[in-house]
């Protein structure tokens, strides 16, 4: 069983050559994907003055942990265990099923308070106010007698303007969204839940912290290695992705490569694939030129090459964000409204 991490020297450049030594047994989807998420660096820095000590983390994985999830991969019980979990209510929302990976994992560490609390008001209308995603266990609240709020999101962000300084210049792929916007949500409103008087008819106990709990990817249009400034509170070794349009990712064409159209729900993880499952660089524009027909999103594609094992496999060794013609133009409009707002 692999439980120990590389020594730093050794350590490979990539997230995605780091995550493929790391956990090289690793191979059910649903257990790669919360491999990810107890392994992956944070997308904020705890420390940044922005957050005001109001950011969580999970810290490195112990070797208990390491050796759970190899167990999570080979015992038949607690593999059945998860999917089970994973079937109950299925989502289409990839917010959705890391919240129940990170529940199922915190429910089997014994962390686990609640998970999901819906606070509603208590007039007539009944309506809801909002959601505690997690509240946990901490060595550092239990002598209070008292929980720690968790609101968890993973996000994925590409950065718009060439000049990063500020967070709404990350937006999501559908440009609904903005790094800016959803931490400002996070901040200003989420983490004050447990202030509000309804709150207090639902909590277990008293809520001694309240902190968000933030994974996810960064994409620079054409792989561009930036420098982000430290104010932004942006942690300096989160993962990271490129994008660009059709015509860079022909540019950037290695004829070894095969390459994945990842599905939502495979965006945590890098990709661990079987040979079939790979498209050519021709194939692969058949495809995205078909999908930009009928949609005008960013398609979410891994380069992968084959792994040096007994039964080869497609391991991903890069991801990036394949935009329509247009969608720069209308991710800097989308940036102009943003920033006149703030």
């Amino acid at each position: 069983m692999h439980t120990g991490a590389a020594p730093q020297a050794m350590q490979p450049a990539t997230h995605q050559a780091r995550f493929h030594q790391r956990w090289p047994e690793l191979c059910d989807p649903h257990v790669r994907a919360l491999a990810w998420l107890l392994y992956a660096p944070d997308l904020l820095a705890a420390d940044a003055a922005c957050w005001e000590g109001r950011i969580a983390t999970l810290g490195p994985v112990s070797p208990a942990v390491a050796g759970w999830l190899h167990d999570l991969q080979y015992d038949p019980a607690l593999n059945a265990a998860l999917h089970a979990e994973m079937a109950r209510q299925p989502s289409a929302r990839l917010g959705r099923y890391a919240e129940k990976l990170l529940g199922f994992y915190l429910r089997q560490q014994d962390w686990l308070v609640a998970a999901n609390l819906q606070v509603r008001n208590q007039g007539p209308t009944r309506e809801t106010l909002g959601e505690f995603d997690f509240l946990v266990r901490s060595p550092d609240v239990e002598e209070q007698g008292g929980v720690v709020h968790w609101e968890f999101a993973t996000k994925f962000y590409l950065l718009q303007a060439r000049d990063a300084c500020q967070a709404d210049a990350f937006v999501g792929p559908n440009l609904a969204d903005s790094l800016g916007r959803k931490m400002r949500k996070i901040m200003q409103q989420q983490l004050m839940l447990s202030a509000h008087p309804a709150a207090q008819a639902v909590l277990p106990a008293s809520v001694i912290a309240a902190r968000a709990l933030v994974k996810g990817w960064l994409f620079y249009r054409h792989d561009q290695a930036l420098a982000l400034p430290a104010a932004m509170g942006i942690a300096p070794d989160h993962c990271r992705g490129f994008w660009g349009d059709i015509q860079f990712l022909q540019e950037r064409d290695d004829a070894a490569a095969r390459y994945v159209l990842l599905p939502r729900l495979s965006w945590l993880a890098p990709a661990r694939l079987s040979l079939p499952e790979g498209l050519t660089l021709e194939q692969l524009l058949l495809r995205l030129e078909t999908l930009f027909r009928a949609d005008h999103s960013p398609v979410l594609v891994a380069r992968c090459h084959l792994s040096e094992t007994p039964e080869p496999e497609l391991l991903e060794t890069a991801r990036g964000f394949v935009v329509p013609s247009d969608w720069e133009q209308r991710a800097a409009t989308t940036l102009q409204h943003a920033i006149v707002q703030v």
